[in-house]
Order: structure tokens, then C-alpha cells, then sequence
């Protein structure tokens, strides 16, 4: 340390002067500093900032900083001391490795003015590496022959150090037969070797263990060793010797691959490598043996590679050389004898050449099919070769010469029932076990046109909406072929026929391909109720085949016709009504009657009628029955009812939407005198026609009475004889009631819930009708009847016609009424001198009437509540709740009916009833079956309007 003196300007003067110089040598050199490899994290290096002349105040200012290209981590600066720092690890062998001059190169920059400063750290050396040999173990053979003096190169160490510090020296282990032979070429090259001090015998010590070691000349001293292992070697003075000179071995043919044949034993009496023997094949060996065999070269096994087969090479000669592994090495030869064993090992061959197929299903029995040959390799009987044919087919196998055969047809072919034949012709040899070999033939059987197309049934019904549009598709036909291809493609056809005057081709078509039947225009069901024809089906075979369906098309009624008025007159017009009525009828008197048809049928013809309310609302005398359209009064007439009455009634059907006709009836009040004649006057063309029909009608109340008359006859005789019998219940005994109840246009039935009996006097009880003689019933005008009580009904001029509403048929009387409701009442007369009697009349009174029936059909049973009975206008008596009266009439019949009814407390038999049919419709439709329905209907509204105004 310097202490200044006291008034020493010159020694001021030098300091300052040592100080800038200092101060221009920094910023114009580099800074060197040292520091050893592997100091730790903060070790000092130097004050930097202050060996830079810069003020630690203006380190952070000036953004002092310490930079290096590849080693920038490792120093660093403390910038509230200034002082350079180690980072972290530093070591000098991975900074520089073997270089002598080690060291690293920092840049300080400063800003403010920007500065830059070069620093040198250099990185020294320190011994931290010891000694390296590459392995751990080295190994050395040497020969027993080797001389004295050999030189045997060892393998030095390595040192990562440089200098003093990777300066190695060398020590080996002691050793009577080595010694170590060191020879250095510089400083830093040295060559290690071992020299032979004493002659090596294998047989006394086979093995040397030595240790080489390595020092370095560092402080500390470091070192490292390494392992010598020396191995004497053994001369080769031995050949291999086999145990014997042939081995013979028998193989059966079918001796699987990998089988050990044979192991072959050599031995040498040298030892070490000298003693090791290898096997090999001679170099004259085969292919065909190298092929099938193969040796192990080190164990002498022979091994199966192959296969060996008998009729090809029955023995194999085989030469196997073992060659020890000393040097030169020895070798010696021996010989294997392999004899193959022949077993059935060979399956018989099939070849089949097919010359026809496919086969035609009609082809005749005999057709050969197919030629099959087998072979078999093996002989003898393991050669001789059957073959069979599976499973049972419409085919066989025929031998033609020996190993060849014939597959031939035995029997019909059918393709629709099998079209596919899977053969399996086996062969098989006559070896122990026996060997077999199959072959699959597939037969194809062609189809021939033998099979017509077929429908699924042959009939269908297909319902149809009339008014269809044209071209609507209606149904489809389906006929199934059983062939194929084109014998199986189905084409449609119409089978052409006349429907009336037109042809079936202008109603319906029918897609040839698809089956699909057109209705070709509207189909009207007033016109055309049931349309009856064919399709044909036809394939397309040759020849064709072809088969016929009927298709039943039922067309359906739709409401498309409103209800026509008829005309109130035989061959009139239909316009108004026009009646004349006596103010003196009562209530409930029919004074006119709307007639009106309606094409349709079913619910649809349907008629009910309504009478449309008077304009004013004024109350009308005049009612109409709903389904009968005949008008009445309600009350009795007066001076006060307008003498002219215009009512008008709508016609109405039940179809879905309803259709209306609206009927004007014009009504004249007129005093009583005045209504015959005024009648007369008006209208004397339909007097005629009503003369004309009451004559007609007069022939046919005679027919009737007669035919009834001999009837009731029968059955007075038949009920007489019945009741002459022995009674055996009381006066009348039970049995099943049938009334008959007959008439001119048929008979009805009655069902009574409960059980009656018909006697006749004091006999049996009888279950037979007992009818009476026909009485006529009365004439038209009731009132004058009424007046004149002692006339008889017999002697009456005009006597009732039927009722004309039971002569139509079922959807006929359900257009024209819709309903029947006889309520008109039945005067008797009682013969002359005897009182009037008013007669019950029965009227049905089902309430619903199905499809527009509404009377009962034929053999139908009809319940006893289903019936009304009426006595006169005013119904004077009523029946109690399931009381019947004693004897009724049927409007229109001139049959009285006489029922007699057993006591309440008697068992009820509800099973009876009584069948009626329509005689006289029946023989209508007979000898009118084919007849025009409209002019029928015209005909029948006709004769419906005579017979009321009667």
C-alpha cells in the first residue's frame, strides 16, 4: 500500500499521472482474467467495472451489460459491486477438450456514450479426470507353441487431461511368464506390449489373470486399471473319429416332416477348439437328399425335410464328413443308408369331362352327362379303385372300361321341383386303411316350357264406385309360372267378348306386363251392375301356355240420381196434382198421393217425403207420409180452409249427399155431390183407363178367391181330420203356430213371441193355420159403406184391389215408398142382416229398415211386436202390450186370419214363425228377367197410382 507524503507535489503529480495512464491502457486493451474448471456457482473472477474504469453508479444508467458468442451463462456481473462471477459449472475438457489454451471471450457494452470492451477469462486445468482404458477385460490367446520373447500389444488408457496431468505411467501385476515391455515414442505416445518370459503348457495352466494399472502425474494422483485374461491355446494333433463307419435306418414312406432319422457321434481328442466337430454333407451328396434331409452341424442330427415317397426313390446313400474346428483342421468320413418303406399312402384321382350340361329337364333316360376317370399311384390292391355315386339323384354311374366311367340319367327330371344338382362322385382304393378321393359335379337342369301360368285363384270379385274416372286402375291379376326365363314371362290379355252391343275392349284393358286392369270410360250402375269376363295369361314359351281367370266387377250404386216424379195418370206426364176433395172427409183420409222413383238403389233410392210449410205460416189440414208420399187430412175440413190448396212436397233419398224433387199438389175443396161429378168431367180419359184396370183386376180377385178358396179347403179337411184324433192336452193342445197369411202377390210370415194354437171346433190342438173364407174387402169410398150397412161385401161392384205396394220387389218398393204402412182400415160385412165388423190390419213397423228393405224378405222371422193392428179411422180398439187380436185382415188379402191365443201362464216358444214368399214376383221376374228396370219401374208406378185412386 502506498502512503502519500506530506507536501509532496511531485509524488501528486506521478499518481495522477500512473492513474490516466491506467485509465487510456483499459480502454485501449483487453482485460485477462483466470479462473480453474469446475469452481462453483459465485466464485470470484474479477472487478470488472472497475479494471473498465467505469463508476458503479452508472453501471444500471448506461445499461451495462456482458455478452458471449457461445459461453454466455457460464460469468456474469453483479451490478451493485461490479464484480465478474462464475454462473455456473465450467468444464474445461467439454469448453475445449484436448486444446492447451483454454479460454473465454466476453464483450461488455455500455451506452451513453456506447462503449465496448473486450475481456479474456482464461480456464485452467485441474486434475478431475483419472485414467480410461476402453474395456475393462482384455482378452489375449496365445498358442502353447509361442516362443520366448514374444511381444503380445496391449491397449493403453486415456486421460482427459492435458499437461502434467495426462502424463500416464504404467505397473503390471506380478508374473513368471510375463512382463510388461513399454515403448514411448514422445512424452505423450507410449505402446504397451507383453513379452513371453517362460514357455506356456496348456495342460498345466490353461489360464493367466493379470492387472495393468495407469497413473497420471496430477495432484492427486489418479488411476485406472484393466483386467488381463490370457488363454493358453491347445495344438491341433487329432482327427474326429465316428462310432462306426454305416448307419442303416428304414423309414416308412409316410413319415412325417421334422422326424429324426439318425444321430451321428464323433468325438477328438484334442480339446478346446481342437476338439469342437462339425458335420456336414459331402460334396458329393445329391440334391434330392440335401432336399429331403438336413444335418445338424453341430449336434450330428439327420432330420426329415422332405417327403419321401416310395414309388419315386425307394433307398437313400448318404456321406456325412465331421471336420473339427482346430487349425489346420482334421476331418474324417462315415455313411447313412436310408431304406423307404412303401405303405398306401397315395389316394386314388378323379378327372371328370362334362359333355352336356346344362341338361334339359325332358331329356330322355340314358343321356349321358359326364365321363369320369380314376388312377391311383400305388399298386397292387392299394391300386385297384372303386367309385360310387352320393347322394341318391335321378343319375348313375356306369362302367365303360377299366377306371372310366359314365354319368348317365335314370330317371325323369322335374326343374321346377329341383333345378340344381350337387354330385359327389368318390373313389376309393383297396389299400388297409383304404384311401379315398372325391370330385362335386354341379348339374344344371334347363327349364322347358311344360308349366302354364297359374293364378292364385280362379275367380275374383272386385266392387267397383260407379262414375270411376277414365283409365282408373281397378285391379291387378297375378299369374305365377313355374319355368324360367322366358318360358316364365307372363303377359295379360282380355278374353274378348260382347257386353250387350258393345265390346268387353271398350270397357276395360289390361296391362300386358303388370296385370293391372283399367276401367277404360265411367261405369254407370243403373246401366251396368255386374261386369263378368276373362283374363288371359300366356308366357312366352314355345309353345305357349296360357290359363284364364274371371274377374266378377260389381259396380257399386253412388247417389248420382235425383228422384223423378211419376205422373199422376197411365201415360201422363209428371207435372202437378190436381185432386178434388169433399169437404165432408174426417181426419186422416188420403186425398192424393205423390208417386216418385229414384234409379238408384239401396239406401240411396230410399225416398222419404216432406211437406214444404205454406207461405204466411198457415197451418195446413194436409199431412204426407213420410215414406208412403200419400197425403191426408189431419183434421176434419171446414168452411174456413181456402177452397184451393197448393201443397208442396219434397222427395227426398238417403244417399250421402241427398238428392231432392220437390211435387206440386194442387187441391180443390168442393162440396160432397159435387165430387163424382166434377171428377168425371176433369178427367175422362183416366175413368177409362181405371174401368180397364178394375176389369182386369176383377179377373184376378176371382183366380185368387178360387186358388184361396180350394186352399182353405185343405186345410178344413186337414184340421178336421187332425182334431177327430184323441186330445191329450184340454180341448187344444200346444204346438207351434204358423200363420200363413195369403194374398195375391204372396204370402207373409208372422213370428209371436208367444205360443198360440189354430184349432178348428172341438178336435186337437192343431199348429195349422185356419183360414176362412175369403171375403172381399170393401170399396173405395168407405163413407158410403159406412152409410149403407146391409149391403154385403160380396155383393159390392168394385171390391178392393190389392195393395199395389207389395207387388214390387224389395229395392223397387224401397225406391217407391221406402216404408210400408198399411193403416187403412178393414170393414167386414157379416152377410145380410148382420152388423159391421171392423176388422184389424196389420202394418209393418220396423223402424230401420236395412238397405232399404223394408218389409221383410223372404223365409225371414218377424218378431210379433213387428206388426201394428189397426181397427177403422178412429182405431176404436187397442191391443194390450203383447196382445193380439183374434182375427185381422191384410190390406189387399182377401184371406181372414183367425188366431187364437193360449193363456198367459203357457210356456213361450219363441221359435216360431212363419215363412212367406212372393208368388206372383216371382213369376214376374221369371218371364221379365231380362226386361228393360226403368220401363218396369214406369210400369209399376203405373199400376201403383190406378190402384190408390181406386
Amino acid at each position: 500500500m502506498l502512503y502519500p507524503r506530506r507536501g509532496g507535489k511531485g509524488a501528486r503529480r506521478l499518481l495522477l499521472s500512473l492513474l490516466l495512464l491506467a485509465i487510456w491502457k483499459a480502454g485501449s486493451s483487453q482485460v485477462h482474467y483466470s479462473v480453474p474448471e469446475e469452481a462453483k456457482h459465485g466464485t470470484f473472477v474479477g472487478r470488472i467495472a472497475q479494471d473498465l474504469g467505469l463508476e458503479l453508479a452508472e453501471l444500471v444508467p448506461r445499461l451495462f451489460r456482458v455478452t458471449s458468442k457461445d459461453h454466455g451463462d457460464l460469468l456474469e456481473v453483479n451490478l451493485q459491486n461490479g464484480i465478474l462471477f462464475v454462473n455456473s459449472r465450467i468444464d474445461r475438457e467439454e469448453l475445449c477438450g484436448r486444446s492447451v489454451a483454454c479460454s473465454i471471450h466476453l464483450e461488455v457494452i455500455v451506452e451513453r456514450p456506447p462503449q465496448v470492451f473486450h475481456v479474456e477469462v482464461e480456464v485452467k486445468d485441474i486434475n478431475d479426470n483419472p485414467p480410461v482404458f476402453r474395456e475393462r477385460e482384455q482378452r489375449l490367446l496365445i498358442p502353447e507353441s509361442r516362443l520366448l520373447g514374444s511381444h503380445f500389444p496391449l491397449e493403453g488408457a486415456a486421460d482427459a487431461d492435458i499437461g502434467t496431468n495426462s502424463l500416464l505411467t504404467y505397473t503390471l501385476s506380478p508374473s513368471d511368464y510375463f512382463s510388461l515391455d513399454i515403448q514411448a515414442s514422445d512424452e505423450l505416445s507410449k505402446s504397451l506390449a507383453l513379452e513371453l518370459r517362460k514357455v506356456l503348457d496348456r495342460e498345466e495352466t490353461p489360464e493367466l489373470h493379470l492387472l495393468l494399472t495407469a497413473t497420471d502425474g496430477g495432484k492427486p494422483e489418479l488411476e485406472g486399471t484393466v483386467h488381463l485374461l490370457i488363454t493358453v491355446l491347445d495344438v491341433n494333433d487329432n482327427a474326429p473319429l465316428f462310432s462306426q463307419a454305416v448307419y442303416r435306418v428304414h423309414l416308412l414312406e409316410t413319415i412325417a416332416n421334422g422326424t429324426l432319422v439318425t444321430t451321428l457321434n464323433a468325438s477328438d481328442a484334442d480339446e478346446g477348439v481342437n476338439g469342437e466337430v462339425v458335420f456336414f454333407f459331402g460334396s458329393d451328396v445329391p440334391v434330392n437328399i440335401r432336399k429331403n434331409f438336413k444335418i445338424d452341424s453341430s449336434s450330428g442330427e439327420i432330420r426329415l425335410i422332405g417327403k419321401l415317397d416310395y414309388e419315386e426313390t425307394k433307398s437313400y446313400e448318404i456321406q456325412v464328413k465331421a471336420v473339427d474346428k482346430g487349425s489346420p483342421p482334421m476331418s474324417n468320413h462315415c455313411k447313412v443308408l436310408v431304406k423307404v418303406l412303401d405303405v398306401n399312402d397315395n389316394a386314388p384321382e378323379l378327372a371328370v369331362r362334362s359333355l352336356s350340361l346344362p341338361v334339359r329337364e325332358d331329356a330322355p333316360l340314358g343321356t349321358v352327362i359326364a365321363f369320369i376317370s380314376v388312377s391311383d399311384r400305388d399298386s397292387s390292391v392299394n391300386g385297384q379303385v372303386t367309385c360310387t355315386l352320393t347322394p341318391h339323384v335321378p343319375f348313375k354311374l356306369v362302367s365303360t372300361f377299366k377306371n372310366y366311367y359314365s354319368l348317365v340319367l335314370d330317371s325323369a327330371l322335374d326343374r321346377e321341383k329341383l333345378s340344381h344338382y350337387e354330385l359327389v362322385v368318390t373313389a376309393r382304393d383297396g389299400g388297409s386303411p383304404s384311401l379315398s378321393a372325391t370330385a362335386s359335379l354341379s348339374v344344371e337342369v334347363a327349364d322347358v316350357n311344360d308349366n302354364a301360368p297359374l293364378f292364385a285363384q280362379p275367380e275374383y270379385t272386385v266392387f267397383v264406385k260407379e262414375n270411376n274416372p277414365p283409365g282408373c286402375h281397378i285391379f291387378t291379376v297375378s299369374a305365377r309360372d313355374l319355368d324360367a326365363q322366358e318360358n316364365a314371362l307372363v303377359s295379360y290379355s282380355l278374353v274378348e267378348r260382347r257386353v250387350g252391343e258393345r265390346a268387353l275392349s271398350s270397357y276395360v284393358s289390361v296391362h300386358a306386363e303388370s296385370g293391372k286392369v283399367y276401367a277404360l270410360q265411367p261405369l254407370d250402375h243403373e246401366e251396368l251392375e255386374l261386369l263378368q269376363f276373362q283374363v288371359s295369361a300366356r308366357d312366352a314359351g314355345v309353345p305357349p301356355l296360357g290359363s284364364n281367370v274371371t274377374l266378377q266387377v260389381f259396380v257399386l250404386d253412388e247417389n248420382d240420381n235425383a228422384p223423378a216424379l211419376l205422373p199422376p195418370a197411365p201415360g201422363g206426364t209428371g207435372g202437378a196434382v190436381s185432386e178434388l176433395v169433399s169437404r165432408l172427409v174426417g181426419a186422416g183420409h188420403v186425398v192424393a198421393k205423390v208417386r216418385a222413383v229414384d234409379a238408384d238403389s239401396g239406401y240411396n233410392a230410399w225416398l222419404s217425403y216432406e211437406l214444404l210449410p205454406a207461405a204466411g205460416g198457415a197451418r195446413s189440414p194436409f199431412r204426407v207420409g213420410l215414406y208412403t208420399g200419400e197425403i191426408s187430412t189431419t183434421r176434419a175440413l171446414d168452411e174456413a180452409d181456402s177452397p184451393r190448396q197448393r201443397l208442396l212436397v219434397l222427395v227426398k233419398d238417403h244417399g250421402e249427399p241427398a238428392l231432392v224433387a220437390t211435387a206440386t199438389v194442387l187441391l180443390s175443396l168442393v162440396e160432397n155431390s159435387q165430387a163424382p161429378k166434377t171428377s168425371s168431367q176433369t178427367s175422362p180419359g183416366a175413368a177409362n183407363a181405371k174401368a180397364a184396370l178394375v176389369d182386369v183386376n176383377v179377373y184376378l180377385i176371382i183366380a185368387i178367391c178360387a186358388v184361396s178358396s180350394l186352399l182353405v179347403l185343405s186345410l178344413l179337411l186337414y184340421t178336421a181330420l187332425r182334431c177327430s184324433a184323441p186330445p191329450t192336452e184340454g180341448a187344444c193342445g200346444p204346438g207351434k203356430p204358423v200363420l200363413v197369411c195369403s194374398s195375391a202377390v204372396g204370402s207373409w210370415s208372422y213370428s209371436q213371441q208367444r205360443r198360440q194354437r189354430v184349432c178348428s171346433g172341438e178336435g186337437p190342438p192343431k199348429t195349422d193355420l185356419m183360414a176362412f173364407s175369403p171375403s172381399l174387402p170393401p170399396g173405395p169410398n168407405l163413407s158410403e159403406e159406412n152409410e149403407h150397412p146391409e149391403v154385403n161385401s160380396e155383393h159390392s161392384g168394385n171390391p178392393r184391389q190389392p195393395n199395389p205396394d207389395w207387388r214390387y220387389s224389395a229395392s223397387l218398393r224401397a225406391g217407391m215408398h221406402s216404408s210400408v204402412h198399411l193403416e187403412e182400415a178393414g170393414i167386414l160385412r157379416a152377410g145380410p142382416g148382420g152388423s159391421d165388423q171392423q176388422w184389424p190390419t196389420v202394418s209393418s213397423a220396423t223402424p230401420e229398415p236395412e238397405a232399404g228393405e223394408v218389409s221383410p224378405p223372404v223365409g225371414a222371422g218377424v218378431n210379433s211386436n213387428s206388426w201394428t193392428f189397426k181397427y177403422g179411422p178412429g182405431n176404436p180398439k187397442q191391443s194390450g202390450p203383447g196382445e193380439l187380436p183374434d182375427k185381422f185382415i191384410i190390406p189387399g188379402s182377401p184371406a181372414i186370419i183367425s188366431i187364437r191365443q193360449e193363456p198367459t201362464n203357457s210356456q213361450i216358444d219363441k221359435s216360431d214363425f212363419i215363412t212367406f214368399g212372393k208368388k206372383e214376383e216371382t213369376k214376374k221376374k221369371k218371364k221379365k228377367k231380362k226386361g228393360n228396370k226403368t220401363q218396369e219401374k214406369k210400369e209399376k208406378g203405373n199400376s201403383t197410382t190406378d190402384n190408390s185412386d181406386q
